[in-house]
């Protein structure tokens, strides 16, 4: 099977004059992992002595080594720390065996998931290593919280503690608001949008994780793997202070006609979630796309089906879900499930361009709130007079594009701006054009906070009022929706002519 970060360079393959996938999103959460690890994975054997152990370490100037035999699979990790502690404190001799030292069993991700993921996956256990692999198991490198930048920024540990001793969704939902708070001060302080909300998704994260974890002790769960996947702003990376939930459920029954019951057995736990992640701030989806609703929990089989028809049949109602689940990432669970429901899922797109054509047809409906002349248009009717809404008028044009161009060249990420940089060098694109797109769909981003953070009732926080906006504010937010225009544009030509 090949790797999901080949597959999303082949298609810019014969543009080499261009940067790397790697290049382009190095240090934003979408970053594959592979490209963060700069040294040599340092490999012992079992049977090595302490002594020996302890040389290598020091010869090569690292602080953590792989276990494994030549070839095989990592058995465990073995760290200076450990050795350290094993002779001073353990009793250990420098003839003993590494193995006896190591930690056995150690976490692994796949080398070409995201910096996102292994931030949460790191920081939720405590983790100072984890190893990286290959989709067949084969060990790639070893990843540390050093080669992750910007590691639990923003002053996140004390959140990160108390998400973890959260013994209840009412302790949960507390510390759910501490998040919020924290964003709102970090904003106020100067975080840009995007790095806030990826820091925010972070925190989600650990929060959804938890929550997951509270109510799965109060269910007798099937014996069966399964994951917990996000959708929507949330899979993008992208939530802020207003998102409603957006997620599913896949699980792998041992035998297709168990489907049904597996499903049963799940969907009173899937629901306990929804209500629990609607107590810690997480609004419940008003059309009810979440993993409570049978219609969201499906078998791997179950979810290959659906995009295939949605693909193969582009009706509106398949369009919509598109829009939602196109952006899929796993929280909690068996991730490989949805790791090779992705790698199944990635090539597809670009076989059925009716599809893409009618994706692009509904996104040009969505229009940037700029008229011809050049001024902003309302569209907030008599219940919210002179305002424009930013979600629909404002991002979704970006967002849309972004997700059209990443299905089309097989990119297989999620977040906006970082398809946005990835997909122009395959459309060819000129750099200063990719960063007028993505600076402009930041720009909007930071309006939204903005207002978000302002309050009032869910159908207006995100809308705003241009006369409240400074001169230099409408000036940049006009630019934002014209960059918005000439995206629609490169639609129009590349899929509707």
């Amino acid at each position: 099977m090949m790797p999901e970060a080949d597959k999303a360079r082949a298609p810019v393959s014969s543009v080499s004059e261009y940067a790397s996938l790697e290049d382009i999103v190095a240090g934003t959460s979408q970053s594959k992992l592979r490209s963060l690890v700069r040294d040599v994975p340092l490999v012992v054997r079992p049977d090595a002595t302490l002594r020996d152990t302890l040389f290598s370490l020091s010869q090569t100037k690292v602080q953590a080594a792989v276990v494994a035999e030549a070839g095989s699979p990592p058995l465990g990790i073995v760290t200076l720390a450990d050795l350290v502690e094993a002779i001073a404190l353990r009793k250990g001799s420098l003839d003993d065996p590494t193995f006896v030292f190591m930690t056995a069993a150690p976490v692994c991700l796949p080398a070409d998931a995201t910096l996102h993921r292994a931030r949460v996956t790191m920081t939720r256990a405590r983790l100072g290593h984890v190893v990286l692999v290959e989709p067949d198991g084969s060990f790639v490198n070893l990843l540390s919280q050093n080669d992750l930048p910007g590691f639990r920024e923003g002053g996140a540990d004390e959140l990160v503690e108390r998400i973890g001793i959260a013994d209840n969704v009412d302790s949960m939902a507390r510390a759910a608001i501490a998040v919020r708070e924290r964003a709102a001060s970090l904003f106020a302080n100067g975080m840009g949008a995007e790095s806030l909300c990826q820091w925010l998704s972070g925190l989600n994260d650990l929060i959804t994780i938890r929550v997951i974890e509270l109510v799965a002790d109060e269910f007798d769960l099937p014996p069966v793997s399964w994951s917990w996947m996000v959708f929507g702003s949330e899979g993008r990376l992208e939530q802020a202070f207003a998102s409603d939930q957006d997620n599913g459920l896949i699980f792998q029954p041992d035998n297709a006609s168990d489907t049904a019951e597996v499903r049963a057995a799940l969907l009173p736990f899937a629901r306990a979630v929804n209500k629990a992640l609607d107590l810690c701030g997480f609004r419940l989806c008003p059309g009810d796309i979440m993993a409570g609703n049978a219609a969201w929990c499906l078998s791997a089989a179950e979810w290959r089906d659906r995009f295939a028809n949605w693909m193969a049949k582009p009706e509106p109602q398949a369009l919509l879900h598109a829009t939602i689940f196109f952006d899929l990432r796993p929280v909690y669970g068996q991730d490989e499930l949805v790791d090779e429901l992705q790698q199944w899922l990635l090539p597809l797109p670009a076989r059925h361009p009716r599809f893409l054509r009618a994706l692009a047809d509904e996104a040009l409906s969505c229009t940037p709130a700029l008229g011809w002349l050049g001024n902003l248009v309302f569209d907030g009717g008599h219940r919210y007079p002179h305002t424009i809404d930013l979600k629909t008028r404002g991002a979704r044009p970006f967002i849309d594009a972004a997700r059209i161009w990443a299905l089309k060249h097989a990119v297989g990420l999620t977040n906006t701006a970082d398809r946005l940089r990835v997909v122009g060098p395959a459309m060819r694109r000129s750099a200063s054009d990719t960063v007028a797109s993505v600076e402009a769909f930041d720009l909007v981003q930071r309006l939204r906070v903005q207002r978000q953070l302002g309050g009032g009732e869910h159908d207006e926080v995100n809308r705003v009022d241009p006369a409240r906006l400074t001169a230099p504010q409408r000036m940049m937010l006009k630019e934002a929706f014209r960059q918005a225009r000439l995206l629609q544009l490169r639609l129009q030509q590349e899929f509707l002519r």
